[in-house]
């Protein structure tokens, strides 16, 4: 299973360059690197109020080393996440004893602790390294300093681990007091007022404008938020400071361009973070740039090799890249590291599926359900039908349909005849769909299902379109509209606007901003336009909408998006552009087709014969036809009436 980039739709509807490394999924000679948990110090001394010490040291310590060849140290809050799992540790207990457990869980191979005291004017800090799995302390390494002197004695600990180790970003003690209060009491009102002070000390405090940043966007204060960016990046800031504070913002704005560049320098100036790589790995598969992704995947799984969800992401990137084999290779570890798990085997029933190889990809979907016959809500077995009913086999996809409609029937599913009508439309009988979808619908209006009766009205609605009937089409809006709730609503508005009179491509863009006026509405607005655009033939506009979205990476793994694209390319004469796209089956979604499943397919196939027609392959042009009308069922969409 494919973990999604892009989700606008997906919950509006309910719903630079790296080179590329080779083609084998692990290279021979990957460095070892140490996975450094910096706990925090113990303070021995007996004044309490220099407690905040012992974090301060552990969090300088770790960032210093941000950039060290072989040596990922862990970010605090990366270790803490485990607290979810393992329970909370009180905030000011030494780190040996409260967060080892926890840095073990976040995989530490390598642990670094200390302790401290203030006495007779000065500082004394020891830290010690050790092998968590010999218990052998590897090194111990004393500092004696000025009392006041906190940063120089961290840059004098993390020296003793890399000896090019930069400073620390601020040597300013009041604004480190106030940052390490700030990161140790996060979820209280004050945190504000106490980054604020830190910021005041030292205008310059990089981590202290990221967190302040980051406390305002989760009380979705998204102007503050990138207000206090903006301000923190007009100052005069370390290069890795920079570039996370750029990450951050290209986040907020949702820049994809802006992030793609954010994380390239992000990773190279901190060639040891895996975090770092797998975000560029991610901006790179929603660019599409398919093999520096992979790359990028390479260098994580390098510093973290039992990354089961690298992996997996791993072989999907190369899958689209165009190499099988080391999408292979990828998943295949991913099952070494988890045999129990069906997921491994149902991503190589998906990148087979991708590269065509459909009764290899149905297998795996099959020892995917056989694994775990609930993995993924009956998923797999959905998807196993999907890959017969693409040969062209309807009889027998239908019987691996009702095989997944009898464990859904099992888990008392109460959307299996919403299910059940969706597959009828997959299957190429689209008024059995349509009653059946109708009759669902009706029946649940009434009952503790209505927002589901909600959806089954609203893909109804597209389906009366797809017919031709928009007299229909406008009354099963009306109806999906009267059964709407929260979790409905989105998808209910993208159909009844299709419904709107027939318009000039402007006046469509007049209404699409009129109906969808919220920011994060952006990648929902656009697929609007672009069906309703599709629906009247108006190929150019609607190939300038979706060539927008495909470029922003918003929704790069919407599996029906290049079919679409590639369609408008083809009718306006953009043969070579819309062969890139035709490549790739697209992977059906375990959950069902989905309201705009008609729009790509099957009419993958047509386009794919026209280009095979248009390239003189006479045979594959005959095989994609003949597929495409046996998949069409009797009822010609709109578009196939013109």
């Amino acid at each position: 299973m494919f973990c999604k980039l892009g989700q606008a739709l997906a919950v509006a509807t309910g719903l630079a360059a790296l080179i590329w490394s080779s083609g084998c999924a692990r290279r021979a000679s990957a460095p070892y690197f140490q996975r450094l948990a910096v706990l925090r110090f113990e303070n021995l001394g007996a004044d309490p109020s220099a407690d905040w010490i012992g974090r301060a040291l552990s969090e300088m310590v770790t960032s210093e080393l941000a950039g060290a060849p072989a040596i990922y140290a862990l970010p605090s809050s990366r270790i803490h996440a485990y607290e979810r799992v393992l329970g909370a540790r009180p905030v000011g207990a030494p780190g040996v004893s409260a967060e080892r457990g926890l840095a073990l869980a976040a995989g530490a191979n390598r642990l670094a602790y200390g302790e401290y005291s203030i006495r007779s004017g000065g500082i004394l800090a020891r830290m010690t390294t050790e092998d968590p799995q010999t218990g052998k302390m590897t090194a111990v390494v004393s500092y004696r300093g000025p009392a006041g002197d906190v940063v120089a004695a961290a840059s004098a600990l993390a020296r003793s681990l890399w000896k090019d180790a930069p400073p620390y970003a601020t040597r300013n003690t009041a604004a480190l007091q106030a940052f390490v209060n700030a990161l140790e009491s996060f979820d209280r009102p004050s945190v504000e007022q106490t980054l604020e002070r830190a910021l005041a000390a030292d205008p310059d405090f990089a981590p202290a404008y990221r967190l302040l940043a980051q406390w305002k966007a989760q009380r979705q204060d998204r102007a503050g938020a990138l207000a206090l960016l903006d301000q923190a990046l007009a100052r005069n800031l370390p290069p890795v400071e920079r570039a996370r504070l750029e990450v951050d913002s290209a986040d907020l704005r949702g820049d994809a361009a802006a992030r793609g560049r954010a994380c390239a320098d992000l990773a190279r100036l901190s060639p040891g973070d895996p975090v770092a790589w797998r975000a560029l790995a991610e901006t790179a598969i929603a660019a599409h740039a398919y093999r520096n992704s992979v790359n990028a995947w390479e260098k994580s799984l390098d510093i973290e090799p039992q990354d089961v969800g690298a992996l997996n992401q791993a072989g999907y990137a190369a899958a689209y890249a165009g190499d099988l084999p080391a999408a292979t290779a990828f998943l295949t570890r991913y099952q070494s590291l988890a045999p129990a798990d069906s997921n491994p085997l149902d991503s190589l029933g998906d990148v087979n599926l991708l590269a065509g190889r459909l009764h290899e990809a149905e297998g795996f979907y099959l020892q995917s359900a056989r694994k775990n016959a609930h993995f993924d809500a009956d998923g797999s077995l959905f998807k196993a039908a999907m890959a017969r009913l693409m040969t062209g086999d309807i009889g027998g996809a239908d019987a691996l349909f009702q095989r997944y409609a009898q464990a859904r029937a099992a888990d008392r599913d109460p959307a299996l005849d919403y299910r059940k009508a969706e597959w009828s439309w997959a299957a190429g009988r689209r008024r059995a769909a349509c009653a059946g979808m109708e009759a669902f619908a009706r029946g649940a209006e009434n009952t503790p299902l209505r927002e589901l009766a909600a959806r089954g009205f609203a893909e109804l609605t597209v389906w009366r379109l797809m017919l031709g009937d928009r007299e229909a089409a406008a009354e099963a809006a009306r109806k999906a509209g009267q059964c709407a709730g929260p979790s409905s609503a989105a998808i209910v508005r993208v159909t009844r606007f299709l419904t709107e009179p027939p318009a000039t491509p402007a006046e469509w863009a007049v209404r699409a901003e009129r109906e969808f006026p919220e920011p994060g509405q952006t990648p929902v607005r656009g697929f609007a336009m672009a069906y309703a655009l599709l629906l009247a033939r108006d190929f150019q506009p609607a190939g300038l909408t979706l060539k927008e979205i495909y470029n922003s990476g918003a929704l790069a793994d919407d599996e029906g998006l290049p079919v679409m694209l590639a369609w408008t390319y083809l009718e306006i004469g953009r043969n070579q552009e819309a062969a890139a796209l035709l490549r790739f089956n697209p992977i059906p979604s375990s959950t069902g087709v989905g309201p705009f499943f008609g729009f790509y397919f099957p009419r993958l196939y047509a386009l794919r014969a026209m280009l095979a027609s248009h390239s003189g392959k006479a045979d594959e042009a005959r095989l994609n036809s003949q597929l495409f009308q046996k998949l069409s069922g009797p009822d010609p969409l709109v578009w196939e009436m013109k």
